[in-house]
């Protein structure tokens, strides 16, 4: 099912997971009131959109008031799409992060989007303070982290039941 959201005042936006590490499924939720959204992306996903709203958290002052610490996730009953292009950006005049998060497009053999699917290609726009985007990231951290432990030899995740190391063959 795909939607389209727009959220001026978030309650809470929150990286979670289902599964355990090595088969773990990643979402990006938003509420604002009662509306629950959930986007199913990738771990590096989470990552880098952590990553990059780190970096321009850099060049603001910290936030005035105490963080919300970590949000909890609502149960996820449904998925609205799986994450695509995401676009991200600094509105000074109003003290938010716009963050644009678009449906995942399917492509021909060419890399030419599918026109029909374009038609109905869900989003969600959120707009954040800074101590959401700091909470964000703290959050995000923790979850990538929390993930498989990487080999000493090869430096690629262990696999919860068995690691096939290709220094080690």
């Amino acid at each position: 099912m795909s939607g389209s959201f727009e959220f001026d005042d978030v309650d809470a936006f929150v990286p979670c997971t289902i599964g355990r590490p090595g088969e773990r499924i990643f979402f990006l939720q938003a509420r604002s009131e009662r509306q629950v959204v959930s986007v199913k992306c990738e771990k590096q996903q989470v990552a880098a959109l952590s990553d990059y709203l780190g970096r321009l958290l850099v060049d603001l002052p910290a936030p005035a008031r105490s963080l919300p610490g970590f949000a909890e996730m609502h149960p996820i009953t449904e998925v609205s799409f799986i994450v695509g292009p995401m676009g991200l950006a600094y509105d000074a005049d109003v003290d938010r992060f716009v963050l644009m998060i678009e449906q995942l497009v399917p492509t021909d053999d060419d890399g030419e989007p599918d026109l029909s699917a374009l038609e109905d290609q869900g989003h969600l726009r959120l707009r954040l303070t800074r101590a959401q985007a700091v909470a964000f990231c703290e959050q995000a951290a923790a979850l990538v982290g929390a993930g498989r432990p990487n080999c000493v030899f090869c430096g690629q995740p262990k696999n919860p039941d068995r690691h096939a190391c290709p220094r080690m063959n």
